[in-house]
């Protein structure tokens, strides 16, 4: 009798959670809006289009005008609000900037970036800030940029397509541009040259350390704090890849700093602009005039190698790498860059050094190239989202009132994809909506057009990852066609920077009518 009782008792549970379930999808607004579940909230939908997330969460603000509100488990801290709408954007972003700091949650989430002026607030980003816009701003500095990405280019990237032209291999562009970046970006950070890209193709530890800690960081945002935390303490699972990728920076960053202690103690330094890597340059930076920054601390010196390396390897290669796929895609749209190649850039001889006979200037006269580069930016960000939290509570254009230290998140994969934003076409990939009758480029506010930030924070690195994309755009579209291999699958993966989760597998052949 107590079995029979207990096989009512489920089957009535089970019956009242099928109407129950009945009862809340009725109920939604929309197909596309998740179900808000008893205790558990709309993450069971979420999570059910973990795989999708980033069209997932297009379809529901496209269908919810532009802002929604999520509703994580109880207690579970994952509330959220989420808006792509650019008076919101604006608002967060610049007019009320004071109020939006990055924050402690914000800090928490990225621990392992410690305090460098991705996670700084305040008065020590303002140092971070203005000591890193004095250098890169430098004419001699940005000559050191150029010189870097063009021998990279020359050395590296050109012989290594050239051979898997020759051999007709399958190469994983993707792997490629990252490996591009991150070599480049590693000797602008610290002076030295990790050998990445190379014919061998090596392995790089810090490089995969990079890509496991970006991963588990999203995985923290979709998380209850206190789940992450627990594998965290246990060591398992995304925390235990976070742990060891933490270890790895550590270990390289130190390895880096004592080598060019070690280099300025014998004089082997050449203290000069025109040469200088940001990690010389803040080892001897003026500490009177940033009263907040600390050469002599080996931490501070890791967290600004390890915000230097994300800001440059992962979002020039992954803009590189959609850029391209988009223009396998598009055909017309190759034939147009040429089109402006063969009018608008000076003729090279082909024994002369690519930076001898470069001239930087010509970059800018490329005007449909910037628009397709800027096209592929805004439909595939290479930071797909970002969250932010206001210290006082505050409504927003959009109505929404958000309290103090609530969860704001702007999905920059969605902004792009908005209809109301960027018109019936906004999924079209279109370089023309970025120049005008007379053939100029349209300013778009930053706000609309979040990939480099807005506000003051935005992005440092701009031009120079702008003028890098152009450089390797320029030399791969004028001699090479790049295919992908048939029935190659793309997708996205979840993590904060929008890399592809099967890579972008190609054939390269060079071209015969070389400009």
């Amino acid at each position: 009798m107590a079995l029979i009782g207990l096989l009512e008792v489920s089957v009535s549970f089970l019956c009242f959670s099928v109407l129950f379930a009945y009862f809340l999808i009725s109920k939604k607004p929309h197909p596309s809006f998740p179900t808000n579940w008893p205790f558990l909230g709309m993450l069971p939908g979420l999570l059910v289009e973990i795989h999708r997330v980033y069209d997932y969460m297009t379809e529901v603000l496209e269908a919810s005008n532009l802002t929604y509100p999520f509703r994580g488990p109880c207690f579970g801290g994952l509330d959220m609000l989420i808006t792509v709408d650019p008076a919101n954007i604006h608002h967060i972003m610049s007019s009320n900037f004071a109020n939006y700091p990055k924050g402690s949650e914000f800090k928490k989430i990225f621990d392992v970036l410690g305090d460098g002026i991705f996670n700084a607030d305040s008065e020590l980003w303002k140092d971070l800030r203005k000591s890193a816009q004095s250098m890169m701003s430098h004419p001699e500095f940005q000559r050191f940029t150029l010189r870097t990405s063009i021998s990279k280019l020359e050395k590296g990237l050109i012989p290594l397509l050239n051979l898997v032209a020759e051999k007709k291999l399958v190469v994983d562009l993707q792997d490629v541009f990252q490996r591009f970046t991150f070599d480049t970006t590693f000797v602008l950070a610290t002076g030295f040259d990790p050998g990445c890209l190379s014919i061998e193709m090596p392995e790089i530890e810090f490089s995969r350390a990079l890509d496991e800690a970006e991963e588990a960081i999203f995985f923290r945002h979709v998380k209850p704090e206190m789940f992450w935390k627990m594998q965290r303490l246990i060591g398992v699972g995304d925390e235990l890849k976070m742990k060891k990728a933490h270890s790895t920076f550590d270990r390289v960053c130190s390895k880096c700093i004592a080598s060019k202690r070690d280099e300025i103690t014998r004089g082997a330094v050449n203290i000069d602009p025109s040469s200088e890597d940001l990690l010389t340059s803040y080892m001897h930076v003026d500490t009177i005039k940033y009263k907040l920054l600390n050469p002599s601390d080996d931490r501070f010196l890791r967290d600004m190698i390890l915000s230097f390396m994300l800001a440059g390897r992962d979002t020039t290669g992954s803009a590189l790498t959609w850029f391209f796929w988009l223009l396998s895609k598009n055909p017309k749209a190759t034939t147009k860059i040429r089109q402006e190649f063969n009018t608008k850039l000076s003729p090279r001889p082909n024994n002369d050094s690519y930076f001898d006979s470069f001239n930087p200037q010509e970059l800018n006269k490329l005007v449909y190239l910037h628009g397709a580069l800027c096209e592929a930016l805004r439909l595939y960000p290479p930071v797909p989202f970002q969250h932010k939290s206001p210290t006082k509570p505050d409504v927003l254009p959009s109505g929404h009132r958000v309290g103090a230290s609530s969860k704001i998140v702007f999905c920059l994969y969605s902004l792009g994809r908005m209809k109301s934003v960027w018109g019936e076409d906004a999924s079209e990939f279109k370089p023309e909506r970025w120049i005008s009758e007379s053939g100029k480029l349209i300013h778009v506010p930053s706000f609309k057009f979040l990939s480099f930030n807005a506000g003051p924070r935005t992005c440092l690195g701009k031009e120079v990852a702008m003028t890098q994309m152009k450089i390797v755009a320029v030399k791969i579209i004028q001699n090479y066609e790049i295919n992908i291999v048939e029935g190659h699958k793309i997708e996205p993966v979840p993590s904060v920077i929008l890399h592809m989760k099967h890579g972008l597998k190609v054939l390269v052949t060079k071209r015969s009518n070389l400009v």
